[in-house]
């Protein structure tokens, strides 16, 4: 007996209504909903689960909701971006947007690049007020703070050496 189709599509449209998906993660989201129903089934008919792969129908089901424009890994970029950069390097954001199976679009990544510098002065001031860092061991500190939040070595030392110098001065 096949996986209940509107089950897994009524799964998908609940989730997507929530926030944007990338197309990887909700694969893997549907294939486990898939996974669950067909083991609860097969407890009900006292059948075997093992026997059926879900695989084709959710992706089936993926190629409809990108078809009817429900999915779309370029909505989940835009939004994991905007949701990220006010706290986040250029680093941290690829390696996300990597784990969700998406990637950066050239333009988007050229405006992130473009505002990495002042996103980590902000950071930086949020975190530790504008208050320079009086001893070598307090300024690593901050270092990897920001490094920890995925701006690259570059800003971070930028940011870090005018956080010591008058805030007028030049770069």
């Amino acid at each position: 007996m096949a996986i209940s189709a509107p089950s897994l599509k009524s799964r998908a449209m609940q989730w997507l209504a929530q926030r944007e998906h990338s197309r990887v993660e909700l694969r893997r989201r549907l294939l486990r909903q898939a996974r669950e129903n067909a083991a609860a089934q097969a407890v009900d008919t006292e059948g075997d689960a093992t026997s059926i792969d879900p695989a084709p129908e959710v992706d089936a089901l993926l190629d409809w909701l990108v078809a009817n424009r429900y999915l779309s890994d370029a909505r989940f970029v835009e939004s994991r971006v905007n949701a990220r950069a006010a706290r986040y390097g250029n680093l941290r954001i690829r390696q996300e947007l990597g784990q969700h199976g998406a990637a950066l679009d050239a333009a988007v990544a050229e405006r992130l690049k473009d505002s990495e510098l002042a996103r980590a002065q902000a950071v930086w001031l949020r975190k530790y007020g504008g208050e320079p860092a009086r001893a070598p061991s307090e300024r690593a500190r901050q270092m990897r703070f920001l490094a920890g939040r995925g701006f690259s070595a570059d800003v971070i030392r930028r940011v870090v050496r005018n956080s010591t110098s008058a805030p007028d001065g030049p770069d």
